[in-house]
């Protein structure tokens, strides 16, 4: 199998994919209080439709978003809410989250499979909207919307993003490997959503055994007329899985600047986003638990582990058996585009993909240089962009006039920032920049 790759930028980082690659999904038993933050999708807070000391029930709607972009949050446990207040959040340092008491004598909610296939698109939606889901790879944006492009699109292949090129985690890999009927089955949903006839899974070479999985999967799927799903290679390349540059390898379409997927016939969807769906479609089950990597060198037990969302950190780690004392950082994400977090308080949302905990051979926190110059920026961009001309702007209290470098197509994956030989900010200089645009100053 050809492995296709984007033709602008990348790199290579090391992987550290060993450590959990092998490693089977296991079920973190639930804990005895959850933290649903009000935000965890793109777009308006949501509003709570629960009150203090009420009771709910695993599954039961607790929030919704009544106005703007969002989508509805469940409880993941049957218990009783404490109540409503500020709690930390991986990426907006503090957000209101619903306390709720798990209720240890409940039973786990059991869901019954249906035939989803005498559906019509509009039925099949309303599931996905009322399950609460949203982009699972990190940027949070409701499925349902994505699933409903504009008429003037003229659709014609839904991409399934299977390269989780982040180092480090390996989520989607497991998912592929142990529940690939699901993946392609949700894949069949969403064409149908779409009225569309074909899909592509775009998977990175380093998960062979996934592939295979898949394209078995699909031998046995071949009986129904849902759609045409095929499997594809790509090449292991940073950042393979952003969607412009999964797009480019698998089509060699351009999404134009300021422009979305769809402008060129295309929607893309992560794998665990696919599973989802399916577990919406076919059991009615909403967006309450999520798969995610817990790895790094400073953790005593690095895992494959499916939790309830809102389940606190710490829990997670003494589930794991705590972690080593060079500890040096904790992040939410991807080492290449994920968060620094501050403390083991803040509970795991939908989008949380992995938390890596990483020692002082992992990363560093010394001091950055000057600009020397070299280029290696502008060389290992994706976009074209010139990384080192908007850091020097960001420096000088310009950031506002870097749109002229093309700062607001630049979607923050860290290549530059992993080549600069000055250990250079430059992923938190953009971020700057672009708040700098948005404001004029």
């Amino acid at each position: 199998m050809a492995g296709l790759t984007f033709s602008k930028g990348g790199v290579h980082p090391e992987e550290h994919k060993e450590l959990t690659e092998r490693l089977a999904i296991e079920e973190m038993p639930p804990p005895a209080q959850v933290a649903l933050p009000l935000s965890m999708h793109f777009g308006a807070i949501a509003q709570p439709v629960v009150k203090k000391k009420q009771e709910v029930q695993e599954g039961e709607v607790i929030a919704v978003v009544e106005k703007g972009l969002g989508a509805p949050i469940h409880s993941s446990v049957t218990g009783t809410v404490k109540t409503v207040e500020p709690r930390p959040h991986p990426t907006m340092v503090r957000c209101d989250a619903i306390i709720i008491d798990r209720d240890p004598a409940a039973a786990p909610r059991k869901y019954e499979r249906e035939n989803w296939t005498t559906l019509s698109r509009e039925q099949l939606l309303a599931r996905v909207k009322d399950a609460g889901i949203v982009g699972l790879g990190g940027a949070g944006f409701p499925t349902a919307v994505k699933l409903s492009p504009p008429p003037t699109a003229k659709m014609d292949l839904l991409i399934l993003n299977g390269a989780e090129c982040e180092p480090y985690l390996t989520t989607d890999h497991r998912i592929m490997l142990e529940h690939p009927e699901q993946v392609v089955e949700g894949a069949k949903i969403m064409v149908k959503i779409l009225g569309i006839k074909k899909g592509v899974i775009g998977v990175e070479l380093n998960k062979p055994d996934a592939i295979n999985a898949l394209q078995k999967a699909l031998k046995v799927s071949d009986g129904h007329d849902e759609g045409e799903i095929a499997v594809q290679g790509v090449q292991v390349k940073y950042p393979q899985g952003s969607e412009k540059q999964l797009i480019y390898s698998l089509t060699k379409r351009s999404v134009p600047g300021g422009g979305l997927p769809f402008d060129v016939g295309v929607i893309v969807q992560n794998i665990s986003t696919t599973v989802a769906v399916y577990e919406a479609v076919t059991m009615n089950k909403p967006l309450y638990e999520k798969v995610m990597t817990v790895s790094g060198r400073a953790i005593k037990r690095p895992a494959n582990i499916k939790v309830k969302v809102g389940t606190v950190l710490s829990d997670v780690v003494e589930y794991l058996g705590g972690v080593s004392d060079d500890l040096l950082k904790i992040v939410s994400g991807g080492p290449m585009m994920g968060f620094a977090m501050s403390s083991m308080d803040v509970p795991v949302v939908k989008t949380t993909s992995g938390v890596l905990f990483l020692n002082s051979k992992e990363t560093s926190i010394g001091p950055y240089g000057p600009c020397i110059h070299c280029g290696w920026c502008l060389q290992a961009c994706p976009m074209g962009l010139a990384p080192k001309e908007i850091g020097i702007y960001v420096e000088a209290g310009k950031g506002h006039l870097t749109e002229r470098f093309g700062i607001m197509e630049c979607f923050e994956c860290g290549c530059c920032a992993y080549v600069c030989p000055a250990k250079r900010p430059l992923v938190q200089f953009c971020r700057l920049a672009k708040i700098g645009v948005k404001r004029g100053s």
